[in-house]
């Protein structure tokens, strides 16, 4: 899969140094990924829930951070919309971030 933007990524680990490795995990293994559908995600991460339009919600770290994305199966493109704790996804609505 082709991710967009990793940026984000650096951006939130430089911030919070504890969600590096998690995110960095999540990252690699979703650049290998050849997801078609929800079920092939499931089989990646266990942990992943579907909030519709789209939009799969990822556990990171135990279930310490929240990270939302925009999962295209075709052209094979995920965007990475959120990444926060669970009191800072409490507060979005993830069907349309």
């Amino acid at each position: 899969m082709k991710i967009f933007v990793y940026r984000t990524l650096v951006e939130y680990y430089a911030k919070h140094s504890d969600a590096k490795s998690a995110l960095e995990d999540w990252y690699s293994k979703t650049k290998e990924a050849e997801w078609t559908c929800f079920s092939d995600i499931k089989k990646t991460f266990n942990a992943v829930d579907s909030a519709g339009n789209r939009r799969y919600v990822f556990n990171i770290k135990g279930n310490n951070y929240r990270l939302v994305a925009i999962v295209l199966f075709v052209p094979r493109h995920v965007y990475v919309r959120f990444i926060g704790t669970h009191s800072e996804y409490d507060k979005i609505d993830c069907s349309t971030i």
